[in-house]
């Protein structure tokens, strides 16, 4: 196990830049925090403009290279970084459960999908080296056209606390096999299983300045690099604050962004819906990651036939949780990430009670330490409550029941975003003629919320602007050059 996964209680006030790790300019850090204990694993630096300056520069200094570099050669790099992913599985596992709180068994499927995305995005780059060069219509006969696809540059890269090393993945993987320099900032509250991709790069033999590593926190790191006029693209996955501050400075100079934001997802249930998979999809849907998920299902609309009998079923399913340590077999829910998060969903807690909502869920045990929450079912929940209407991230589920199809659509689009949506029927037909009408860029019919390397992620309406994974994915770090040419005679 590399000695600095080992690590506990350290100062971190280093970045890593250039393939090597050299001090941090800022003189300030902040403690990073195991959620369950609350105890102190870290010091991290809150970083500073001059290690932007620094970062951004040697990026430029590599893109040509890298940009130059055959896909197939750039692919066997990402299937380097998967290999040392799987070598520290059971190590980053155990570190993203200290540092992020979520169960162990949540930790191995995140380096899973993590592992999956960098081998798809390897074979990602060796199928983009053999499209290039594409003939394509020139429109007159005496003209030949062919189409190539080149990195869009330097690009930074944003992502949030609730799953380390798995958003990362979602960006790195495709910018680099699109022969793009990366700038990466990942969350100041998760920043430790992050901080091992340095260590992996260096193995897989990237070349410098490829790869470059910042911590710290938004004023330190993230505004200066979203307006740094050496970035020539940025990718943000957050808040829906944050994105527009995001895309406010990328305005400066007309640079593209990518931005995956906030959700508030619905969950519809039929008449004729298998109850024990209703119960099963929504427990999944608010509980998986303590419902800190841009995706969570986080508003039930199930028909008045059934609504009482699946209340009662999920009420019963909240009851038999065991909330407890991350890295103990047997918990099914761990902490919220941070005091900050606790407190903020805490507050939406007491709202609910001032505006007189309605729950009968148990009360279950928590522990005696640790920023826990535990999940509630609120019934008849008006739409004009901001539980119903605003991202809580975190286990509180809103529910009303419909009488029909039509009704549940409605409600289900009548929200600011258009992230995700389930839909639980008792036939495929049906669940997938209600899923055309939602308004939502990934809808799960009878089926848990996956998410492969190979599909794409993103939603409508203030929920974003583009899509990750996929061809969409890798798409989002390229620019299509068209060359016209006389035809060959």
């Amino acid at each position: 196990m590399p000695a600095s996964i080992n690590a506990c209680k350290d100062i971190l006030n280093e970045q890593f830049i250039d393939n090597a790790w050299v001090p941090s300019r800022s003189q300030t850090c902040r403690p990073v925090l195991n959620p369950y204990n609350e105890s102190l694993l870290a010091e991290v630096t809150c970083g500073d403009s001059a290690d932007v300056d620094i970062a951004v520069a040697a990026a430029r200094r590599a893109l040509p290279g890298w940009r130059a570099m055959p896909e197939v050669s750039r692919g066997e790099y990402l299937v380097a970084i998967a290999a040392g992913l799987e070598t520290r599985r059971q190590a980053l596992a155990e570190l993203s459960c200290r540092n992020n709180g979520k169960p162990l068994v949540e930790a191995h499927q995140d380096l899973d999908d993590a592992i999956a995305c960098y081998r798809y995005y390897a074979k990602a780059a060796v199928a983009l080296g053999q499209r290039q060069g594409t003939v394509a219509d020139a429109g007159q006969a005496d003209l030949e056209a062919r189409h190539y696809w080149d990195a869009i540059g330097v690009v930074g890269l944003i992502t949030p606390w609730n799953f380390p090393l798995v958003s990362s993945a979602w960006k790195l993987a495709p910018a680099l096999a699109a022969g793009c320099a990366v700038v990466f900032k990942p969350s100041e509250v998760t920043p430790l299983p992050e901080r091992i991709l340095a260590e992996i790069v260096i193995e897989a033999g990237l070349p410098p300045g490829v790869f470059n590593l910042l911590l710290g926190d938004g004023e330190g790191i993230g505004a200066p690099l979203s307006r740094h006029p050496g970035i020539d693209k940025l990718s943000f996955t957050g808040s829906n604050a944050v994105g527009e501050a995001v895309m406010h400075a990328a305005a400066q100079g007309v640079r593209p962004v990518s931005l995956e934001l906030g959700g508030k997802s619905p969950i519809l249930v039929t008449e004729d819906a298998d109850l024990g998979l209703a119960r099963d999809l929504v427990m999944a849907g608010i509980c998986y990651n303590a419902g800190q998920m841009c995706s969570a299902t986080s508003r039930l609309l199930v028909h008045e036939s059934v609504a009482d009998d699946l209340y009662a079923a999920i009420d019963a399913a909240i009851s038999e949780l065991h909330l407890g340590d991350p890295m103990t077999k047997g918990t099914d829910m761990g902490p919220l990430v941070s005091a900050t998060q606790r407190e903020r969903v805490q507050g939406y807690m007491v709202l609910a009670n001032e505006e007189g909502l309605s729950s009968k869920t148990p009360t279950i045990a928590l522990p005696g330490c640790g920023f826990f929450v535990a999940p509630r079912l609120y019934r008849e929940v008006p739409t004009t409550s901001r539980l119903w209407q605003e991202e809580i991230f975190g286990p509180l589920l809103c529910a009303r029941r419909v009488a029909d199809d039509a009704e549940a659509i409605g409600l289900a689009n009548g929200s600011d975003f258009g992230l995700a949506a389930t839909v639980v029927t008792g036939d495929a037909d049906r669940a997938e003629a209600i899923a055309r009408r939602l308004e939502a860029g990934n809808v799960w019919c009878n089926s848990d919320q996956v998410a492969p390397p190979q599909g794409s992620w993103g939603g409508m309406k203030r929920s974003g602007i583009g899509r990750e994974l996929g061809d969409l994915g890798l798409g989002a770090y390229l620019e299509l050059k068209r060359i016209t040419r006389p035809l060959k005679t």
